[in-house]
């Protein structure tokens, strides 16, 4: 049996890093950055990213050497990918903040509204439903990070969990400061509109959390095996006929079940920047889901049944 030898350049300077010799033929991706990492510990194999052109995509950790385009002399460009945290930690920090943020609001702790309305509570059902349906919300998100998603990358770049603990923890702040605040006034329509915006919030969260064990379903834990997702015997996943990501739709509709319940612009303008986010994500796994299945339904749109 042939062995491979594997060189390793940096692929902005073409500096050689590293010279691996009589590499077995059927190592993958994941093998050669432990091997990378033994004589560059500060690179961990994590932070790696090995590709066969300077420019090109990232390799897969289960490519195989022998299965890619190179001769027995292999050349493979590295590119430092930064500190990584793991997704799980990302998670759990993003969605722990505006739970509790929220709550300091609710709560009236002082300095935030004045001496006198310290510790004080709304005289308004509508502001102690919200603080239920916004804690609740984050607690099936933390409870779904720790035992229902499972992650196809171990890690994301360390500098993310400031964008993202920015963009949740500063919304969640902006959103509880006018709900919870003395001078609120519920909704115009008062309790029919909190009503039927109750509905659509719980309605859109068991959606979610239904898609979310439907995807967990699809994939064996340890796996990163792909699959097209299907509806299951439960209601919620039928959306999957005309959607990709019906996760993000009901996502989509649980904060716009908020702010009409609310009826509270920062929330509006919560939904809005999440709906535009989650379209971008829904956009791209949509696009993948067609470029590798040829048998992938041709009724499903990324994220609004027939529209978008």
């Amino acid at each position: 049996m042939k062995h491979y030898e594997v060189e390793i350049l940096d692929a902005k300077t073409r500096e050689k890093l590293c010279f691996l010799d009589k590499v077995e033929p059927h190592a993958t991706i994941a093998e050669i950055k432990n091997l990378f990492t033994k004589t560059h510990p500060q690179w961990y194999p994590a932070r790696q990213s090995l590709r066969l052109d300077p420019k090109g995509k990232s390799l897969k950790d289960e490519d195989i050497l022998q299965k890619l385009p190179v001769g027995t002399t292999a050349t493979l460009y590295f590119r430092d990918l930064g500190a990584q945290i793991s997704w799980v930690t990302v998670f759990l920090t993003e969605y722990a903040g505006p739970l509790f943020i929220y709550l300091l609001f609710y709560f009236r702790v002082p300095f935030i509204y004045g001496h006198k309305y310290d510790f004080t509570s709304s005289r308004h059902t509508v502001v102690h439903l919200a603080c239920i349906c916004h804690s609740f919300h984050y607690v099936k998100r933390l409870l779904e990070t720790l035992f229902v998603h499972r992650f196809s990358h171990g890690t994301m770049p360390l500098r993310n969990i400031f964008k993202n603990c920015t963009y949740y923890w500063g919304f969640a702040a902006w959103m509880a400061y006018y709900i919870n605040h003395p001078l609120y006034t519920p909704p115009t329509y008062g309790a029919q509109q909190v009503k039927l915006a109750l509905a659509i919030f719980v309605i859109c969260q068991l959606g979610n959390f239904s898609i979310h064990m439907a995807l967990r379903d699809l994939r064996p834990a340890g796996s990163k095996t792909r699959k097209i997702p299907y509806p299951t015997k439960n209601p919620f996943t039928w959306l999957f006929l005309l959607v990709s990501c019906p996760n993000y739709t009901y996502e989509v509709g649980s904060w716009i079940g908020f702010a009409i319940m609310t009826q509270c612009l920062p929330v509006a303008l919560f939904s809005l920047v999440g709906f535009t986010q989650m379209t971008i994500w829904a956009k791209g796994k949509h696009r993948s889901y067609l470029k590798e299945f040829r048998d992938y339904p041709p009724l499903r749109m990324p994220i609004i049944p027939f529209l978008l």
